[in-house]
């Protein structure tokens, strides 16, 4: 397929064409059917369609009809989306593998329900808290938002697995690898 984001956003970009694909995309099948869905007339349509169908965006069956390549949207916010670095690269590589399945970005995409796995990314999770100082519930929710919206039960996985310890709702860090 050669449309990418440019080429989607060039084909789109003028009204007639726009008009002509949402017929489309909302059923339309023929030239007298977008007519009566647009009021545009048959040669501004025809000429819309010979344009997104030579931009690989909407191609004509054997019948004269046309349809949407639904598919030119998804290959080209692929081909667009910027190639990202493993941000775990520097774990050893079951680590690294762990928290490729449950991080992304800088966020938590699920809690793991098989332990070792959630230990992995809980001890993860203990590198945003400093060695010695105490934290406030408030703080320590805070943290961990950064990572997902169930802070509770991070929280609580933190304390029962003796990541964090805490004491008339203080909190700190007591266990998880700890880096120089």
């Amino acid at each position: 397929m050669a449309t990418d984001a440019a080429g989607l956003a060039g084909l789109l970009a003028d009204a007639t064409r726009r008009r002509v694909f949402a017929a489309l995309v909302l059923g339309d099948r023929t030239v007298d059917h977008v007519r009566e869905s647009t009021g545009l007339t048959s040669r501004e349509i025809v000429r819309a369609l010979a344009r997104l169908v030579d931009g690989e965006l909407v191609v004509m069956g054997s019948d004269r009809s046309y349809f949407v390549v639904e598919e030119a949207f998804t290959a080209a916010a692929r081909d667009a989306a910027p190639v990202r670095d493993d941000e775990h690269a520097d774990a050893p590589a079951e680590t690294a593998r762990v928290l490729r399945s449950f991080l992304r970005d800088g966020r938590l995409t699920a809690i793991p329900t098989q332990h070792s796995k959630r230990l992995v990314v809980l001890d993860r999770l203990a590198q945003d808290f400093d060695p010695g100082h105490r934290y406030t519930e408030r703080e320590v929710n805070t943290i961990l938002r950064r990572w997902h919206v169930d802070v509770a039960a991070l929280r609580r996985y933190l304390v029962d697995d003796r990541f964090l310890d805490r004491e008339h709702g203080e909190y700190w860090r007591a266990g998880g690898t700890f880096e120089p």
